[in-house]
């Protein structure tokens, strides 16, 4: 009997199945044990399936052929990013498990609506520690939706399981009439974004991801291993404003040079790992770029060197060796053919390996590395995030800092900034009394309202493009970032200064 795609996928587990739905990821290491399966490679690349896909198993370890069709296919339906079809797949193997363990035993297919609104209390309404922000329940809403178009779109549900309302709502395009699932709950007001100060950052980093006391001395009793990686890590979200995942999915090729650029610092983020696939540039401050090329170049490089005098980096199937990257692009050694890194997605990119001049694998391509040498996950990065506010914690530091807050510091900080260089460049005073209605149209009020309506276009933000002609445009945001660097810097110096003279 020639093997199964379910049987490749899921591979011999170390530990028993325990009696509930569970959610599992592919693994051709541990599946090439799997007796029966002569060419693991080939059965998995029939079914289209991916090193670390997230499967569903049921709880007693049965696998549901249909549903992880639509956990695989779920790219083609515009869930792309691969943070996006992690969180997806995880609300989809939640709601199975409900239904097992609190419904009666049903499985997915035989849910209604009665579930869905049980559900709902369970997750949303029910006080303790597995309750659930109203952000959260939505995108579970928005997985059971997915699932729902795609299941009817397949012919594998006669009908929807779940009642949908019409709401009408305000858009950039005027009042509209959007269909919603009707236990879809409405955000209350919308909370303001967190934020926290560069000086009460400096302090989280150095205590949290550092090791370091409040003071500034180090911490004799700090265990850590990878404290000047991960303050590099987050060094780099906080001055650029790039997402998790965007950082997190860098390849060292695409780290800017130090000399020799016409602008230095810029980090040109590819489509591929980008939220909606729209590419961008950010910039990296001269101070924090030289400090991840002394990463790159001293610990990043050693750990290189040790795991490759310990026997190096096995090409495993799968692995993707390049012979050579430029900024812009990668090419393959088996085709020799340019690979843009606009289409060279995370999964993509945790498996392309070096090879030099000799033929011998030199490393991962992956930026950041952990303690045996392979590719971090953004997984990884929130759980060091989480221990350093503990350890904050620990040390009555109130400061509590995720991932996704030193976006928002960068943004509240460089709105300021790109607002003072606007000021110089309009020739007007630098204070604090201008109101609230002059900033707004200092930044993107009444010139851009005018130029919409002569224009006659429908959005405002269609405007925004005729920027991108302003030779000057680019210049504020660079003098913003010398600014921002520069206060950085000063803030540094006199926590040095404080440290000497204790």
């Amino acid at each position: 009997m020639p093997p199964t795609a379910a049987q490749a996928e899921v591979g011999p587990s170390a530990e028993p199945l325990e009696a509930v739905v569970q959610l599992r990821r592919t693994s051709r290491t541990r599946a090439r044990d799997v007796p029966g399966i002569p060419d693991v490679a080939s059965v998995l690349e029939r079914a289209s399936v991916s090193e670390n896909q997230p499967f569903i198993l049921g709880p007693d370890g049965s696998y549901d052929l249909q549903l992880n069709r639509f956990l695989r296919e779920l790219d083609g339906w515009n869930v792309r990013s691969e943070n996006g079809r992690l969180a997806y797949c995880r609300d989809i193997m939640l709601f199975c498990r409900f239904l097992h363990e609190s419904r009666g035993g049903k499985t997915i297919w035989e849910c209604d609506g009665a579930d869905l609104r049980a559900y709902k209390v369970v997750r949303l309404r029910t006080p303790g520690p597995h309750q659930v922000t109203v952000g959260t329940w939505n995108r579970s809403i928005a997985a059971l939706d997915k699932w729902v178009q795609w299941s009817i779109a397949e012919e594998l549900l006669a009908g929807e399981p779940f009642r949908y309302v019409d709401k009408t709502v305000l858009t950039p395009q005027g009042l509209k009439q959007v269909r919603v699932n009707a236990q879809h709950e409405d955000d209350p007001e919308d909370a303001p974004p967190e934020f926290v100060s560069m000086e009460d950052y400096l302090l989280w980093r150095d205590v949290g991801l550092r090791g370091e006391l409040p003071e500034g001395r180090p911490d004799p009793s700090w265990r850590g291993r990878h404290g000047e990686r991960n303050a590099m890590f987050a060094d780099t979200l906080v001055h650029t404003g790039m997402r998790l995942g965007e950082g997190s999915s860098l390849l060292i090729s695409e780290v800017p040079p130090l000399h020799g650029a016409r602008v230095i610092g810029d980090v040109r983020l590819s489509a591929a790992v980008t939220k909606r696939g729209k590419r961008r540039t950010v910039y990296l401050p001269k101070r924090v770029l030289r400090a991840l090329h002394h990463y790159v170049e001293i610990e990043r490089d050693e750990l290189v060197q040790r795991v490759l005098s310990q026997g190096g980096y096995p090409v495993l199937e799968g692995d993707l060796l390049v012979g050579r990257a430029g900024r812009h692009a990668l090419r393959l050694l088996d085709t020799g053919k340019a690979w843009s890194y606009n289409a060279i997605g995370p999964a993509d990119r945790r498996r392309l390996l070096r090879v030099d001049g000799d033929g011998a694998v030199a490393g991962p391509l992956w930026l950041w590395l952990g303690e045996e040498g392979q590719p971090l996950r953004p997984s990884t990065w929130q759980s060091a995030f989480r221990r350093a506010n503990q350890r904050c914690a620990k040390f009555g530091i109130p400061t509590e800092i995720h991932p996704h807050t030193l976006r928002h510091v960068y943004a509240v900080h460089m709105l300021g900034l790109l607002l003072r260089q606007t000021l110089r460049k309009l020739g007007r005073p630098e204070n604090a009394s201008l109101a609230r209605a002059e900033i707004r149209r200092l930044l993107i009020g009444n010139p851009m309202r005018r130029l919409q309506l002569l224009l006659g276009h429908s959005q405002e933000s269609t405007v925004y493009t005729y920027l991108d002609v302003l030779d000057d445009a680019q210049d504020i945001v660079l003098a913003a970032l010398d600014e921002w660097d520069t206060q950085t810097a000063a803030l540094e110096q006199v926590k040095a200064s404080a440290e000497e003279g204790a």
